[in-house]
């Protein structure tokens, strides 16, 4: 079934049900452009076979970055790299949709001091965020253009769909969550008024891009914090977007106050063994989805054996699979895998010894291969795990400073 054609709502084809899904690359040059190392880590990531790949964030306002190292697509000069960037991306018949994204409050001080958010709700988070300022009118409608701008620049790039990134506590989330949203006029309140930016930026974006060119939705199922954005209201507005003929919707959840979110419950509660047994994290929640959309569905987190991804797709639980990590830990395996020949990839683990910093360090891990890949070098795994976790700090500051120098 892995191996098996899929066809879109817009009539667009995937040539299989393999899912590279999105990782941050953070590889821009000083101009936030696609660099030749774009083009090395996506041959690359095409070679393995699958089906659809999308991309890490690109950002729509070089301001508010989820990193310094993010592509921002805000202007027809860079038209030609994006050009070359698609071309390479796509070069053995599969899709690759760009990843299109506004980071709101989760903008760190070296991109900005005052980000944007729905409303004044500060990110406590190793005080790496300033506190936002809410946004205007004016300020949402210069979002709106900014997504459908990006959109139109992947289109005409050659990029064959995009994904509106409305998960994991970036922007288009933080409208969605009554935590951090709690504005008193049409953008803020009810969950329909909540749920208003997200559905307009895709009512313009289809009318910018045109019917048969595919438009993803990223969706958290849950934030997982007391007072956030919970399942029964993503519920709600999986409604809303099977209204909207998405073409897939991925689901996620969590921000970056909750990065372990693949392990609790919204209410900070562990989640049973036989959900992580099963080993894709949202699968439940997909199921839900299931019973009340057509949409196309793709979950990822958690993935790694042949049979259990044949076993949901024939199940009819999912349609697409996707994976982050094994296409980079597992990258020269993903071809045997996907046609069956590798039973099982392996689930690298990286561990400081210090609870606490785990999670920057796989963080860092996973973001030094990336780069290492973008330069054409091999995977290496006998990396410092203390120095990773410092890694994405000391990284940002200095590619941030770049870019102000440059």
């Amino acid at each position: 079934m892995i191996s098996t054609e899929l066809i879109l709502p817009c009539g667009a084809i995937l040539k299989n049900r393999l899912v590279k899904s999105a990782m941050t690359e953070r590889i821009s040059n000083t101009k936030f452009e696609p660099t030749k190392g774009h083009e090395r880590l996506y041959k690359d990531w095409s070679d393995t076979g699958a089906g659809l790949m999308i991309t890490g964030n690109v950002v729509i306002d070089r301001k508010h970055l989820e990193s310094a190292g993010n592509v921002c697509f805000d202007s027809e000069n860079m038209l030609p790299k994006i050009s070359s960037w698609a071309k390479a991306s796509t070069s053995n018949g599969n899709h690759v949709w760009v990843q299109i994204s506004h980071s709101g409050r989760q903008t760190n001080r070296f991109s900005t001091g005052r980000p944007l958010a729905p409303s004044k709700v500060k990110l406590k988070k190793m005080r790496l965020f300033g506190k936002p300022r809410a946004m205007t009118e004016e300020d949402i409608q210069d979002v709106i253009k900014g997504f459908v701008k990006a959109a139109k620049l992947a289109k005409e790039g050659g990029f064959t769909g995009v994904q509106i990134h409305a998960a994991h506590g970036y922007l288009l989330n933080q409208f969605l969550s009554p935590k951090t949203n709690i504005r008193a006029d049409q953008w803020g309140g009810s969950i329909e008024n909540r749920s208003r930016l997200l559905l307009t930026i895709i009512r313009q974006v289809r009318n910018e891009v045109g019917t048969d060119f595919p438009i993803a939705v990223k969706l958290n199922s849950a934030d997982f914090q007391r007072g956030g954005f919970t399942e029964k209201e993503s519920i709600e507005v999986v409604k809303m977007l099977d209204e909207e003929k998405i073409d897939l919707l991925e689901i996620s959840g969590g921000t970056y106050e909750k990065l372990a979110f693949f392990l609790m419950n919204e209410e900070g509660v562990v989640i049973k063994e036989s959900t992580k047994k099963r080993e894709a994290y949202f699968i439940d929640f997909a199921k839900k989805v299931r019973a009340i959309s057509k949409m196309p569905v793709m979950i990822t987190g958690g993935f790694r054996s042949y049979d259990f991804c044949n076993e949901v797709l024939e199940n009819g639980e999912v349609d697409l699979i996707g994976m982050g990590r094994p296409f980079i830990t597992n990258r020269n395996d993903m071809s045997a895998f996907l046609n069956g020949e590798l039973p099982n990839l392996e689930n690298f683990v990286l561990r400081t010894g210090i609870k606490q910093f785990d999670d920057a360090a796989e963080g860092g891990f996973y973001a030094r291969q990336l780069i290492r890949f973008s330069k054409g070098k091999k995977l290496k795994t006998n990396m410092n795990p203390l120095w990773c976790a410092m890694f994405l700090i000391i990284y940002e500051f200095r590619k941030a400073m770049a870019k102000k120098l440059g």
